[in-house]
């Protein structure tokens, strides 16, 4: 739930919760003061009862009433003289001042009054009081309560108003690039965005120093290393050729290999340096999936025969709208896994595979899989699958499935990771928004 519907509920609650208090504290109010005035007024009506000139007689003076507002009983010398048509043939025995009691069939306020001889008897039923407190109560809040969705109105204006500097905010850093560091260069004058918009301008200060620090030292590293390591690799082989000493030679071959080692974790740097999404997304073309992936078996089949293992290619084309180096780029590092990962004779499959959720490029392979665990480190920089001890004996940097990471985040698709029916591994990519072709 978004501050602003939050603010404008608890101030329509604390203001329903309010008007409620002040119903239930008027209800109070205009019922003892209700009751004061009525029972003034039937101190009034029996004053001017006890004064009137009835005589006795053998027939009292019924009056009929049917609204029953308001009952009497003018009484002498314990003889009726005059009374309400409901009352006139019940005795009713009262003390002198107010009581409430029940008196023909329902609850009233009853005050007697005596004067010499005479006594009079005035009732009034409870139900005219509760009903006047109810009126007086709803006239006074009746117009509160209408205003109420007004009030909701004015609220929420006032609230997005108010608010207003943090939508301002919040859209001005949802439109930024991920590589958007500048700061936020705009005058406020609520105190309480004054301090936010500082803290992020030092963040963002600080989180560029530290990309720039993580995004360049890699690739500069490896790029400084190039040279030497070209230097290197003529030497060896230079010296190799020359050497007659078969201890020798092993021992220079055991360093190409290790020469090569470097090389590989180099190229694998400048690679993922490389791989960032901003740069690419700016150079996209429409790339066939199925060309890319035959070209990429085709560099890779040497090795692939090397081992004798069996790879097919099957699906129909579809089209994406990327790069190729960096398309080509995961397809060569799942395959060259794939390959790795799988003992001789063994087998691969390569599918394109149409879905609800759009096409995917899978690669299933008959090697040894992973464990939970290891699917869920496979992604983190240099980590191999059982390090360098891998019953493969296959080296590697641990950079390539880092690198296919990075890649997958460019073209916004999904990377899954399962056993494959062939024993070893699928891993299945797919990408939304392309066609088929």
């Amino acid at each position: 739930m978004s501050i602003r519907k939050r603010l404008t509920l608890i101030l329509l609650s604390m203001m329903v919760l309010t008007c409620f208090l002040a119903l239930v504290k008027g209800y109070q109010k205009s019922m003892h003061h209700g009751e004061s005035l009525l029972d003034d007024e039937l101190k009034i009506v029996a004053g001017v009862l006890i004064e009137q000139p009835l005589a006795l007689s053998t027939d009292a003076v019924q009056v009929s009433n049917n609204s029953a507002q308001l009952l009497y009983q003018i009484w002498q010398n314990n003889n009726l003289l005059s009374g309400s048509s409901s009352l006139t043939n019940n005795q009713i025995s009262f003390s002198e001042g107010f009581q409430t009691a029940n008196v023909a069939g329902q609850r009233m306020r009853v005050f007697v009054m005596s004067k010499n001889t005479r006594k009079v008897i005035v009732a009034e039923p409870m139900a005219k009081r509760f009903e006047l407190a109810e009126a007086v109560i709803l006239s006074a809040m009746l117009p509160m309560l209408w205003a109420v969705p007004l009030l909701a109105i004015f609220i929420s204006f006032f609230v997005k108003y108010a608010l207003a500097p943090l939508t301002r905010l919040s859209k001005q850093l949802a439109s930024r690039q991920a590589n958007d560091f500048t700061p936020i260069n705009w005058q406020v004058t609520d105190e309480e965005i004054k301090p936010v918009i500082n803290r992020l301008n030092d963040l963002f200060k600080r989180v560029e120093t530290a990309y720039l620090r993580e995004r360049f030292f890699a690739s500069d590293a490896a790029h400084e290393l190039r040279t030497p390591l070209s230097s290197l690799k003529i030497n060896v082989h230079n010296l190799a050729n020359k050497q007659s000493n078969l201890q020798d030679h092993q021992e220079l071959q055991a360093m190409s290999q290790g020469i090569n080692r470097l090389s590989n974790i180099v190229e694998q740097m400048l690679i993922l340096g490389r791989t960032q999404p901003e740069q690419w997304q700016r150079q996209f073309s429409e790339q066939s999936l199925l060309a890319i992936t035959q070209q990429v078996v085709s560099d890779q089949y040497d090795k692939i025969d090397e081992k004798n293992q069996t790879i097919s290619l099957e699906g129909d084309d579809f089209v994406i709208n990327g790069d190729e180096f960096t398309l080509t780029t995961l397809i060569a590092n799942l395959l060259s896994n794939a390959i790795k990962y799988t003992p001789n004779n063994g087998q691969i499959i390569i599918k394109l595979v149409s879905s609800n959720n759009g096409f995917s490029w899978q690669i299933d392979d008959s090697g040894a899989g992973m464990t939970e665990e290891q699917k869920e480190r496979i992604f983190n920089r240099f980590y191999r699958v059982g390090g360098d001890q891998h019953p493969s004996g296959e080296q590697g940097a641990g950079l390539g499935m880092a690198i296919v990471q990075h890649i997958i985040a460019i073209y916004g698709a999904t990377i899954h990771l399962a056993n494959s029916p062939l024993g070893g591994l699928t891993v299945k990519v797919t990408f939304t928004g392309v066609k088929s072709d």
